[in-house]
């Protein structure tokens, strides 16, 4: 990036694997699956009634009660996720609270918690509506949220690209940074979307992996029998700022944010451009912003969902960018352990990139059985796999034709 360098200094995870960004990433490298039946409501009637559900997770205890019950499950999830990345950044104080912003990445805001409530006013329980309904399913409100109890006053963007939302918050931070609006960015990602009409929707869409006799087997991304996604929850969160900043402060950084990019399909409301070309140039315009060659990307964090169509377009777009055969990048997708964490997913995503470059250890691709040749890539199977890295890239794809590619390269001046 030849304008400035943008460090990544904090993380913060709360995953269907694990809370805690030690605990997602030890249980991601080991092949924990986090995917099984529905727990939250009855699924009797449901063609689909398994997810990756975040478990575990008690929000009286990891956020203050005056904030906590303005919050929908998204927001608490993308909360707590933040929390841990301002601990680990070293942030818990700031000298100019108005040099400090915040960027939001969710998909569907707090559509469940709607629809959850609009079931109740069918049976003629007026009391449940109160007057916290708005606040709570607004996807700015954990961006809002986290401003009051951490009194930061700078930039404040909620991004909303569907399942792409995550990356492009990443983006949106950077040119936050680079434009000199801000010093320092918290980037957060929230996502939780398990009722009964999103799922019949999106069952009723063939999207969803209707295994639901065998959870743990349902998403296997690139593998020839694939049937769909299963749906995933949780947040993600990173402090991205600028070298500068970060030194100023006398904090090591992670990882560099090397290159990003953002493109359209303009093809279709849900499905993808079926020869790849949007994804395909929305890596290619990250490598020529990150001034890096196809060959220099050494592991590749696919979009990968387990639906038919989308594995193979990601796969022709791939292959457009980085060729075939051993000059391509190793690629693993892991919406296998984690589900489809939508806005979240972007961010979590990234972590697992960070957490690669830092440790050599490259997650693997869960339920990848049989080969389909329509995904011939370089996928990691089942198992991690130990690997010198240097840069990786995360691919995030979603409805509406959204494509985002972020870069990271390992920070070997100023590393952890």
């Amino acid at each position: 990036m030849q304008e400035s360098s943008l460090v990544i200094t904090g993380m913060g995870a709360v995953t269907p694997i694990g809370i805690g960004t030690d605990t997602y990433w030890n249980n991601l490298v080991s092949g924990v699956c986090g995917i099984d039946a529905i727990t939250r409501f009855p699924t009797d009637t449901l063609p689909v009634r398994i997810a990756a559900e975040v478990r575990g997770f008690d929000a009286d205890a990891l956020i203050p009660r005056h904030l906590e019950r303005n919050m929908a499950l998204f927001a608490q999830y993308g909360f707590v996720a933040a929390q841990e990345a301002l601990r680990d950044a070293g942030l818990t104080t700031v000298t100019d609270p108005h040099r400090i912003g915040i960027v939001m990445g969710t998909a569907m805001d707090g559509m469940s918690t709607l629809a959850a409530t609009q079931a109740e006013l069918s049976t003629g329980s007026l009391h449940k509506v109160g007057p916290r309904l708005v606040p709570m399913i607004l996807g700015n409100m954990t961006a809002g949220l986290l401003a009051i109890a951490c009194g930061f006053h700078g930039p404040s963007i909620t991004v909303n690209t569907a399942c792409s939302s995550g990356g492009d918050a990443i983006m949106t931070a950077a040119m936050l940074l680079l434009s000199g609006e801000a010093d320092c960015i918290l980037v957060v990602g929230g996502e939780s979307i398990l009722s009964p009409v999103l799922i019949s929707s999106l069952a009723a869409a063939k999207a969803l992996s209707r295994n639901n006799e065998e959870p743990a087997r349902a998403s296997r991304p690139f593998d020839r029998d694939r049937d769909g996604f299963v749906i995933g929850e949780g947040g993600g969160a990173l402090v991205l700022e600028t070298a500068r900043h970060a030194e100023a402060r006398g904090v090591t950084s992670y990882a560099t944010l090397a290159g990003y990019a953002n493109t359209q399909d303009g093809y279709h409301i849900t499905s993808p451009d079926p020869h790849g070309a949007g994804a395909a140039k929305c890596m290619q315009l990250a490598l020529q912003k990150a001034g890096l060659a196809p060959a220099d990307i050494h592991y590749l964090n696919a979009h990968g969902t387990s639906t038919p169509m989308g594995d193979k377009v990601e796969t022709l777009a791939i292959h457009a960018v980085f060729g075939t055969g051993e000059q391509a990048p190793l690629v693993s997708s892991t919406k296998g352990a984690t589900g489809h964490m939508m806005g979240a997913g972007g961010i979590t995503e990234i972590i697992a990139c960070i957490k690669a470059l830092q440790t050599g250890l490259l997650p693997p691709t869960l339920n990848y059985e049989t080969p389909d040749p329509d995904c011939d890539l370089n996928i990691i199977a089942n198992t991690a796999r130990q690997a010198d890295i240097r840069a990786a890239m995360s691919n995030s794809l979603g409805f509406g034709g959204q494509n985002s590619s972020i870069i990271l390269t390992r920070d070997t001046a100023n590393r952890r």
